[in-house]
């Protein structure tokens, strides 16, 4: 038999019940990988900062890409990440030299601020002298016939204008990434052209330029914008000026450039990734894999390019390790050697293509805000794609209707499959700073930087707490 208790003593306990009840709905949950990054540190200021004060240019192959991969591994461990490795590969290795143009005649000679594009052949330590074969645009070189181009120095005028995609990169870049290989195929003895950008500064910009196997690589480089201008005009002056007269006309004065080119190949040398990861709950799932590149170009510090992608993906992780542990791995990739030839994107893909992706995202844009959302997932992830799309949008990021292409350093796991999500960052002035000696710290708007943080962590926080029957 139960003995009866007080009925003092019973609203003693009501009234206790009530106010545990009450304190319970009034504690806030946790916070969000989102909500932290709009409130904590700034990850992925400091990792850009740190990275370009410390180290600096990072060129594929050499010794200061190197420094970078041990600096990268111990920043990642410090950080609280597990799974903390260097995977190292092979590659051939370029580095420039000397670099100096001129315009030599029918005009007072001037000097041109020039560039060596990546896998130029070298003019020699005394240089080469040679008439100008002007291309309004890289069709046009295209479709010139061998007797125009043989024996001359070809130069391609194409001047990009700016996109908030960078949509021009593609369509212009052409005579950056091939238009060497194609004058060198028709007999010219050096390749010149407009750099790929958008600024007005007489910065050139650098970049690869690929050569076919079988073809000779010839000198090849870049001016600035207002070099290229002031060549268009020469040349235009050039063509009125009559040197001999024949019975179909005249013959214009040939412009005439002098180029210094001194690069050098190094043959094979180390490069590497560097991989870290934040453990999921679930082992058995796929995991999300951020990427971003190691390695920059020598002009500048690598700032945009892409020491902040690696700053903004590394946050993202960051925060939603903080936030609780997501059921599936992050894997974050900062690749190796990705500006001279997606090095280091080819070879995750020889180690670890064979496995299973749940999804690829890549940080490569440089570090202005992200605009637009794009997706390339299964059908059975509609609910997934509204999900992320709605959780953005606060931030004025709009749902895209193009698929997702990925990166650079993903694309090798994309075209085999694996679902994407692009983060799109506005890209309109991207090409002013883009592979040029201004690629530095002070061109990073840490507002900027900082909206990037947030949106990846929303995004990753959503897709690594995905369900199988989402994604693969």
């Amino acid at each position: 038999m139960t003995a009866s208790l007080p009925l003092a003593r019973l609203a003693g306990f009501a009234t206790l019940l009530l106010a545990t009840a009450s304190a319970s709905a009034s504690i806030p949950p946790p916070p969000g990988a989102a909500e932290l990054a709009q409130r904590g540190e700034d990850i992925a200021w400091a990792i850009t900062e740190d990275l370009t004060t410390e180290i600096g240019p990072r060129m594929a192959g050499t010794e200061s890409e190197a420094a970078a991969r041990r600096w990268a591994v111990a920043r990642l461990q410090a950080m609280g990440f597990a799974n903390v490795r260097e995977e190292q590969f092979d590659m051939p290795v370029w580095v420039r030299g000397d670099e100096q143009a001129w315009l030599t005649s029918p005009f007072l000679p001037q000097k041109l601020a020039i560039t060596a594009l990546g896998t130029s052949a070298s003019t020699g330590p005394k240089g080469i002298e040679g008439d100008i074969a002007y291309f309004e645009s890289f069709d046009a070189l295209v479709a010139a016939p061998e007797h125009l181009v043989k024996g001359k120095i070809v130069f391609i005028d194409h001047q990009m204008a700016p996109a908030q995609d960078g949509s021009g990169y593609g369509a212009y870049g052409r005579g950056r990434f091939v238009g060497a290989n194609i004058a060198a195929k028709k007999g010219a003895i050096a390749t010149v052209i407009r750099a790929i950008g958008t600024d007005d500064h007489r910065n050139p910009h650098t970049g690869g330029t690929n050569f076919e196997a079988g073809v000779k690589p010839i000198p090849a480089g870049a001016i600035s914008n207002p070099d290229a201008d002031q060549l268009v005009r020469q040349w235009k002056r050039a063509q009125q000026m009559r040197k001999t007269e024949t019975a179909l006309g005249y013959v214009a004065e040939p412009l005439r450039m002098k180029l210094v080119l001194t690069p050098q190949n190094l043959g094979t040398k180390h490069s590497g990734n560097v991989i870290a990861e934040v453990p999921g709950s679930d082992p058995a799932a796929s995991p999300v894999i951020i990427a971003c590149h190691l390695d920059s170009w020598d002009l500048g510090t690598g700032a945009i390019d892409d020491a902040a992608g690696c700053g903004i993906v590394t946050a993202a992780a960051k925060h939603v390790m903080s936030a609780g542990q997501p059921r599936r791995t992050i894997r974050i990739l900062w690749a190796g050697a990705e500006e001279v030839g997606v090095f280091g994107g080819k070879a995750y893909f020889e180690k670890h293509g064979t496995e299973k992706h749940a999804v690829a995202l890549e940080s490569d844009f440089g570090a202005d805000r992200v605009w637009r959302i794009d997706f390339k997932l299964p059908d059975s992830a509609k609910g997934l794609a509204d999900r992320l799309a709605a959780a953005v949008a606060p931030f004025g990021v709009v749902r895209g209707k193009q698929p997702a292409n990925g990166g650079a350093d993903i694309g090798a796991l994309v075209q085999a499959g694996v679902p994407a999500v692009d983060l799109a960052q506005d890209g309109t002035r991207y090409f002013d700073i883009h592979h040029t000696p201004d690629d530095t710290l002070d061109k990073i708007d840490p507002a900027q930087l900082r909206q990037n943080v947030v949106v990846w962590s929303a995004v990753l926080a959503i897709l690594a707490d995905s369900e199988e029957s989402e994604l693969p």
